[in-house]
């Protein structure tokens, strides 16, 4: 397939080079040139306006949060002003789901097409194309992306025909990652402050009650303290609680340990730690108890 690819940060830069190794035509547009020199020399064309991506027969994009969206999608020489009738937008960003029924609308209006794709998985796995999709749309559209979901993911959920569904799941499923910083996090401080291990302990959880991938990923962050360099930054797991929040308001879905995490990531930033990646809540508990202090950001850090 012809594939524009609009955002190329840690994820959209592994998303896009698995579509070029899997012989796809890609041409990639990202507010900062410089990040599209690296695809540059694996094969993809580099686009100087949001326009020129925009002529194939699909675009991705993969951006930070609404805004992000809002601005390429509908602003001057946009997405929605520049791609052709009949052609398909693939939003893999996790933004709301009240942005993704928007979206869907107007794409619906100007004869495009439309389908949210969030993805889960971290940096390493989008640049290995072994994440999880998560698409929503019209039946024959998703059919139509499935070459580019075949190409960075290793399973495709085909939930609904209704795109923002996939981003409420989304969103869903980054509240309970960060759920497990914090549970964690606060057992981890306990037995910490006792004299156990919390390598030890991990190995312990993991191999008899919490086998799954996230507790042994980012248990693993959590117990070695490794939050820097950032794989998914703290800035956008509290954008992602207070999309949740929002969502959850307009159901009418109390989420009381959604309002704790957001207040936990309030906590993280004001301790110094928004440079960091978001499983850094996990480190808060310790810092409460007395035993870990978050390392000053270096000069010049902060979120890109």
């Amino acid at each position: 397939m012809e594939v524009g690819f609009i955002g190329l940060g840690h994820m959209g830069s592994g998303m896009a080079a698995d579509l070029i190794r899997a012989g796809h035509q890609v041409i990639v547009w990202n507010r900062t040139a410089s990040k599209a020199e690296a695809l540059r020399k694996q094969g993809a064309a580099v686009a100087t306006t949001i326009a020129a991506a925009c002529g194939r027969d699909a675009v991705v994009t993969m951006l930070a949060n609404d805004e992000a969206v809002e601005a390429v999608v509908f602003g001057t020489g946009g997405i929605l002003a520049s791609l052709p009738k009949g052609k398909l937008h693939v939003s893999s960003s996790t933004i709301s789901p009240a942005l993704a029924d928007r979206l869907a609308k107007a794409h619906a209006d100007a004869g495009q097409r439309f389908v949210s794709a969030p993805v889960f998985g971290r940096p390493d796995v989008a640049a290995a194309g072994k994440l999880f999709v998560i698409a929503a749309g019209p039946a024959e559209d998703i059919r139509d992306a499935a070459p580019l979901f075949d190409a960075i993911g290793q399973r495709t959920f085909e939930i609904s025909q209704t795109p923002s569904l996939a981003n409420l799941i989304k969103l869903s499923g980054n509240f309970l990652i960060a759920s497990v910083f914090e549970t964690l996090g606060e057992a981890m401080a306990l037995v910490g402050k006792a004299g156990v291990d919390r390598h030890r302990y991990l190995e312990i959880l993991t191999s008899t009650l919490f086998g799954a991938p996230v507790y042994k990923t980012y248990g693993g962050l959590v117990a070695d303290r490794k939050f820097d360099p950032a794989g998914f930054a703290a800035p956008l797991g509290h954008k992602d609680i207070r999309l949740l929040l929002a969502a959850a308001d307009r159901l009418d879905v109390p989420m009381p340990v959604g309002g704790l995490l957001h207040d936990r990531f309030l906590a993280l930033s004001a301790a110094g730690g928004a440079h960091l990646d978001w499983s850094a809540v996990g480190a808060l508990p310790a810092r409460d108890a007395g035993t870990y202090a978050f390392p000053a950001a270096k000069s010049g850090e902060g979120v890109q």
